[in-house]
């Protein structure tokens, strides 16, 4: 059973996106908050689709 991604505004930082990330993948915020910092410094299409994410996901 696939259960959808939804962003977590709980335990969010910003928009709860990595939040929502880590609880999906069932690994730890932290680590997707760390490769999305790393990943802005290279592109910026980590922070368009952050965007993307946080504007169109629903929160859960």
């Amino acid at each position: 059973m696939t259960r959808p991604f939804r962003r977590n505004r709980i335990d969010g930082v910003i928009g709860g996106v990595c939040a929502g990330l880590g609880d999906y993948f069932g690994i730890d915020p932290v680590i997707i908050r760390v490769i999305t910092v790393v990943s802005l410094f290279f592109t910026g299409f980590t922070f368009l689709l952050y965007i993307l994410l946080w504007v169109f996901a629903p929160s859960g």
